[in-house]
């Protein structure tokens, strides 16, 4: 049964508004680079570009589409998948405030005061205002539990110090998703969560200092707290309760919360009109036109198999994605969900791989050359797939998680 054939009466008018308005207002081609995905944003006027088409999507209902109307949202019910997927198929770019739309929001929205709500969430779900996500601590990687960044109450407020790391989109944020320390008697009850101000502190309690990737890119930041100030009323949830909250914030990460992310297309700097650099479809042209020892990569009956299994497996992955809404093909609610990062970042990866394989002597060129197969894509494509396997917390912590709430395993040691 088509996605169409399962929509209620107001899901099939959204749809068809959805289909209208992309028809109309697809952004087309940026005038400026834009990178594989928002993490790797640096440039203020690929920014710009692409926070303008978020307010559009925004303005027009396709994002928050299931959120409340008094926070910002468009009052519908299981509507923003419809909009995913009208947007997938327009292959429209991706939203810029990737971690506001996929981890703050919902957090916010759950766990915020209704003040609180209405003050951030229709600028967060607008793309007017970018968030980052202060987890990460030098001491505090997978370990998530052992914060070091410490909140001290003074009255009606909260003063911050602290060192966070690995801080996405940092350099670009007004707000973030802060865990902090409240208290040193209890490791997990001792964390609380605030969201707090980034750009008008910055040299007034926040410091951000860029990392460099080794693909050249700056996505990464630390950023240090010293003294920051912060209002009680930006506690998300009671005191103590912050590993509760983070929970809400992981889940959505990884694609296992209650509310759907905001998501579109993705497809930029494509002239053509293909399958893009994600898809194991491509992988098929870019080995009709790899060329080894007189022969393309296409002739290599193995390179066919492995181009193949790929495909086979990215099919599987969408057509389990299917069965999400299916209760009778579901054996626990949360398998499908808790596996949807796990496997859609290492068969990226895959991916990525294959084509280096594919392309011979040629991957060692990378994306200034202007030699490079496939503008040296997937060359970079390889390198930032090992951050998002690490990103949410890594694969590995993500396989422990499956085994021990779905599996039932025993807990790992």
């Amino acid at each position: 049964m088509s996605e169409q054939a399962k929509d209620t009466p107001e899901q099939a008018e959204f749809r068809a508004h959805c289909q209208k308005w992309l028809a109309e207002n697809h952004p087309g081609q940026p005038p400026v680079h834009i990178p594989q995905g928002a993490l790797e944003l640096s440039d203020p006027a690929a920014l710009e570009w692409l926070q303008k088409w978020q307010k559009a999507a925004y303005d027009a209902g396709l994002v928050g589409a299931d959120y409340s109307v008094e926070s910002g949202g468009g009052g519908r019910e299981n509507c923003q998948a419809i909009a995913n997927q009208e947007m997938q198929r327009a292959k429209t770019p991706f939203f810029p405030n990737i971690i506001g739309l996929g981890m703050a929001a919902p957090t916010v929205y759950f766990h915020g005061r209704e003040e609180v709500k209405q003050e951030l969430l229709p600028k967060l779900l607008s793309g007017e205002e970018i968030w980052c996500q202060g987890f990460s601590e030098p001491g505090a990687g997978s370990d998530l539990a052992n914060q070091q960044t410490f909140a001290r109450k003074e009255g009606d407020s909260w003063v911050i110090n602290g060192h966070k790391v690995w801080t996405s989109l940092a350099h670009f944020a007004s707000w973030m998703i802060l865990l902090c320390r409240t208290s040193k008697d209890d490791k997990y009850n001792g964390l609380s969560y605030f969201v707090v101000p980034i750009k008008s502190a910055l040299g007034k309690g926040v410091t951000v200092k860029p990392l460099i990737k080794m693909t050249g890119e700056t996505g990464f930041n630390e950023v240090i707290f010293e003294d920051l100030v912060v209002e009680d009323k930006y506690r998300l949830d009671d005191v103590g309760a912050g590993w509760k909250v983070a929970m809400t914030t992981l889940a959505h990460e990884r694609g296992a919360g209650p509310l759907v992310t905001p998501s579109a297309g993705g497809q930029v700097n494509e002239k053509e009109k293909g399958p893009s650099i994600g898809s194991a479809l491509a992988l098929v042209e870019l080995a009709k036109n790899s060329y080894r020892n007189g022969k393309t990569a296409a002739d290599d009956g193995a390179i066919r198999d492995a181009i193949m299994q790929l495909m086979i497996r990215q099919e599987g992955f969408r057509q389990n994605q299917r069965r999400i809404n299916v209760q009778s093909l579901n054996d626990h609610p949360m398998r499908i969900p808790l596996q949807y990062k796990l496997v859609a970042t290492e068969m990226n990866q895959d991916i990525a791989q294959l084509a280096y394989e594919i392309e011979g002597a040629a991957s060692s060129l990378y994306v200034n050359d202007d030699n490079a197969a496939a503008g040296g894509q997937y060359q970079l494509a390889y390198m930032n797939s090992f951050g998002v396997t690490i990103a949410a917390g890594a694969n590995e912590v993500q396989r422990n998680i499956l085994g021990e709430r779905v599996l039932g395993l025993p807990k790992s040691k």
